[in-house]
């Protein structure tokens, strides 16, 4: 069966399910293994990841895809079987993180531009045989006095529409990720401030995937929810971040783009699921809007489990139950009540 780049988008995005983020660095990881004291090797990150994977209920019924780092998609289970292949058992669709990281932009050294162009297609071309069919490019815009720079926007913009010719030439849907921190080093910020600076990005992103020629139905958006600044004395409703969400993106996003899913950004799990579920209720979009969470999808599930393999099936019931939330919420059905009865 052929599989056109429009069609993976679609199943991207599919109604109700959403996207893992498990894509985390050896140092991110590492940060997160921290707080259960566990120390992070090859195989103690194989088997959190596995253990995610073999999550039936959640990767069949509630999540579509997993974003993985390359020692992910090379690695294999305990009993010899490709994590890729316990994915495409579930049903869902492997991913790869692509990018190189963040780097100090130069002549603005408080801003950051992602790099990893460099040999891209080759890597590109070797990540489709090992499986993957979309790709992940993070970029960075900090919000601070003066900031961003119409320099550090352009870069970045210019940047993700690169990459993402990269993967459609490849046949690999690409992930657009510009986001806006809600938890920069000043991130005092407000709700208005946040839409003025992601309204500014989505725009000058989508003119530059214009110039590069990007098929809008096949790829994948994942921006930021417009939300206050985590040290802003003056928080947004969650009715109100979902209402300038819509806002922000229905004046700068295609209507041909097949679905937008939502990083969560240092949002609580809970908080962030509320939050989609408010914008889903809403109705009425062009796109779907689903979610692209790590650490509020796993959060709770890397709490239960500390490490111990005792603790797996406790660990995938807290993975299941967030994903599970977060499908509701793809739906715009999401209640607190539904918290508290499982």
């Amino acid at each position: 069966m052929t599989e056109t780049l429009e069609d993976i988008a679609k199943a991207m995005v599919a109604p109700g399910k959403g996207i893992l983020a498990a894509d985390e660095s050896t140092g991110t990881i590492k940060k997160r293994f921290d707080t259960i004291g566990l120390a992070s090797t090859p195989d103690s990150r194989r088997d959190y990841r596995e253990m995610l994977f073999q999550s039936k209920e959640a990767m069949q019924e509630y999540i579509s895809g997993v974003i993985l780092f390359d020692e992910t998609i090379r690695q294999k289970a305990a009993d010899g079987t490709p994590l890729v292949d316990i994915m495409k058992a579930a049903g869902c669709i492997p991913g790869i993180k692509v990018d190189t990281g963040a780097k100090k932009l130069a002549g603005s050294p408080n801003e950051l531009v992602t790099e990893g162009l460099d040999g891209l297609r080759e890597r590109l071309a070797e990540y489709y045989e090992l499986g993957a069919r979309f790709a992940k490019w993070r970029a960075v815009i900090t919000i601070a006095d003066g900031l961003p720079s119409w320099n550090c926007i352009k870069a970045n913009a210019h940047g993700l529409a690169r990459y993402a010719a990269l993967c459609q030439e490849a046949g690999i849907v690409p992930i657009v990720e510009p986001e806006v921190l809600m938890d920069g080093p000043n991130s005092n910020h407000d709700i208005d401030r946040c839409f003025e600076v992601t309204h500014w990005a989505l725009r000058t992103v989508f003119r530059e995937l214009n110039d590069a020629r990007i098929n809008l139905e096949g790829m994948v958006l994942k921006p930021n929810m417009i939300i206050a600044g985590q040290k802003c004395p003056n928080q947004a409703s969650a009715e109100e971040v979902a209402e300038k969400t819509i806002k922000c993106l229905k004046e700068t996003v295609p209507a041909a783009v097949p679905g937008i899913a939502f990083l969560s950004g240092g949002q609580s799990a809970e908080l962030a699921t509320k939050h989609l579920s408010l914008m889903n209720a809403i109705g009425g979009l062009p796109w779907s809007l689903t979610f692209s969470y790590g650490r509020a999808l796993q959060a709770p599930a890397i709490k239960a489990w500390g490490g111990k393999p005792e603790n797996v099936a406790s660990a995938q019931q807290a993975f299941t139950h967030r994903a599970k939330m977060n499908s509701l919420a793809a739906k715009g059905a999401w209640q607190q009540s539904h918290e508290m009865a499982e």
